[in-house]
């Protein structure tokens, strides 16, 4: 029988948080990447599965039915959002999921507060210390430029052609229907604050080695040289992280792959239930 979520607002510092809750047990959080705001929702659904872990999926700043976001973004800010939104929950250390832009807010959550971070599981976070970051930072400053000179339409065909091809919005329907105009809505907090703060993150070596708790990388088996190589970093940079693939899933994995990804999430949760409490 799926499990029935709960969704409100959440007051964190100045804003609200628009909140899903589904079951019970220990608390996962699905922290909300950037662009489309339910993109990890289905993921979500598939984690809560019969109600034994208490899954948080948030819209972040600017992203539906929360608060404003700030210009620029800030990756540092939305880590500490998760962690005052898991206290106004009043919920102890959470196995924390989050992919792309998300997974860099995971990660800058575990290096500044490993306290409240069970285990981290990272979906192809963004390309930081990597041999391909030039061309990354090159790619993403074109799109700001874009959205600045010709608009939030042509930038987000632009974006959205690199990462699922020509047919994007059908595919996009497809997967996550009303999730076109949820994105066009959206866009302002992705260009004008997301994309800023991914530009000034790096996730630093230093840092990393306060990420002490069980760490799981899933990337998709046809995400190309970029993402091939942030696993092969933080394998090195965490040598604690265990690796999996989806096959046949490019970037967009969780919502084009949910279930399978979501097996891989489990499996390892399995392993690891408890891992943390210690800390707590």
């Amino acid at each position: 029988m799926a499990c029935v979520s709960r969704t409100r607002p959440v007051r964190v510092g100045e804003v609200d948080l628009e909140t899903e809750v589904w079951g019970e047990g220990e608390p996962l959080v699905v922290i909300q990447t950037a662009l489309t705001a339910d993109e990890l929702r289905p993921l979500a659904e598939q984690l809560a599965g019969d109600g034994e872990l208490e899954v948080i999926h948030y819209h972040r700043r600017g992203y539906a039915g929360s608060g404003p976001a700030l210009r620029p973004g800030s990756i540092a800010q939305d880590a500490a959002d998760c962690r005052f939104l898991l206290e106004a929950l009043a919920v102890g250390p959470a196995h924390v999921v989050g992919a792309s832009y998300s997974a860099a807010v995971a990660l800058t959550l575990a290096t500044r507060c490993p306290d409240v971070v069970r285990t981290l599981t990272v979906l192809e976070p963004p390309p930081s210390g990597v041999p391909s970051t030039p061309d990354f930072v090159a790619a993403s400053t074109r799109l700001v430029e874009s959205y600045s000179s010709r608009g939030p339409t042509v930038a987000l065909d632009e974006l959205m052609g690199m990462l699922a091809g020509p047919d994007w919005r059908a595919e996009s329907e497809r997967d996550l229907p009303g999730s076109v105009a949820a994105m066009e809505r959206d866009a302002p907090t992705f260009f004008e604050s997301d994309l800023p703060a991914l530009l000034s993150w790096e996730l630093d070596d230093a840092d990393a080695t306060r990420i002490t708790c069980p760490v799981l990388y899933v990337g998709g088996g046809q995400s190309g040289p970029w993402f091939a190589e942030v696993r092969t970093r933080i394998r090195r940079l965490l040598p604690q992280t265990e690796s999996a693939t989806v096959a046949g899933a490019g970037h967009l994995l969780a919502l084009s792959h949910a279930a399978d990804t979501a097996r891989l999430v489990l499996d390892f949760l399995r392993r690891h239930r408890s891992a943390g409490a210690a800390r707590t």
